[in-house]
């Protein structure tokens, strides 16, 4: 009798041990969320920025150093009509910022059914991104670079956290601010029921005093197509040949239109790490703003 009742004492302590095993187990699967679908974009954060662009000039809020200002305030916009600029893509952490509704597509291993890889399609010139997902270490810095970086990704409770390194030069807004090959760049993809957020943080430490944190939104949306996408460079305004477009150092005379249309003190629309606080405006009230 105490036989029998050893073995059911047994048995029930190895249940509840595969018990225990298995909620461990699942937990970090549970957490996990299916990022695949067609995504629609949705515009409810900085549309003046994303849609026509920003002004020339304006770096306000932004943590940009006096590098990137120089860059900046030399910038022309007629750079886009030069046959090699026109079909640049936009790279990885800018083109979210873009025409951007997205394909999010995984692979699976057909054994143990992990993702392997997450496949991102955006839109805008159909540029697309993989996420590895095997614990694979990112190259040397020596190694190629490109428009979408070499991305990996693990998951933190129930958001997918990717790291991508080996991005091309690029830029943190549309009226030359620059983005360096330095840069890293963090992002959060978050999905809750049919909306997806992702969060991105860049670390430049060539053009950047502190990380450039944004947030853009999506919302599932199966009638998405992302149609065919060719671009044929052509020439849009004859110039010389070699011709590098661009305004020599003081000579922009464009840079101060904006803030003075919207009577902003000069200072704070050239941006720095200090500017992205509340703090920044007391200080301009105090100090009164200065040209």
């Amino acid at each position: 009798m105490k036989s029998i009742e050893n073995k059911q004492r047994h048995v029930r302590a190895m249940f509840g041990t595969l018990a225990v095993i298995t909620a461990v187990l699942a937990n970090p699967v549970n957490a996990q969320k299916d990022l695949s679908g067609m995504w629609g974009q949705r515009f409810h954060e900085d549309l003046p920025e994303r849609g026509g662009g920003p002004e020339i000039g304006d770096y306000t809020g932004l943590p940009v150093n006096d590098a990137a200002r120089r860059r900046a305030d030399t910038w022309d916009a007629s750079k886009w009509t030069v046959p090699e600029r026109q079909c640049e893509p936009h790279p990885a952490d800018y083109a979210p910022r873009g025409p951007a509704s997205l394909r999010i597509a995984s692979v699976v291993d057909p054994v143990s059914q992990e993702v392997t890889e997450w496949h991102v399609t955006i839109m805008w010139q159909l540029q697309e991104r993989t996420i590895y997902m095997d614990g694979r270490p990112h190259p040397s810095p020596n190694a190629l670079h490109s428009w979408q970086g070499f991305s990996t990704g693990v998951w933190e409770g129930d958001m997918l956290k990717v790291t991508t390194t080996h991005l091309k030069e690029g830029w943190v807004r549309r009226n030359g601010l620059p983005r360096s090959d330095q840069a890293v760049l963090t992002e959060y993809f978050i999905r809750n029921d049919d909306y997806l957020t992702l969060v991105t943080a860049v670390e430049d430490p060539v053009y950047l005093s502190e990380p450039l944190v944004r947030t853009s939104d999506w919302v599932i949306d199966p009638g998405v197509q992302l149609s065919p996408f060719s671009c044929i460079p052509t020439i849009e305004i004859e110039r010389p040949r070699g011709a590098v477009i661009h305004h020599l150092p003081g000579t922009n005379d464009a840079l101060y239109e904006y803030a003075d249309s919207q009577g902003i003190p000069h200072d704070a629309v050239r941006g720095g790490g200090e500017t992205m606080y509340p703090e920044y405006l007391q200080k301009i009230r105090t100090e009164g703003g200065g040209k």
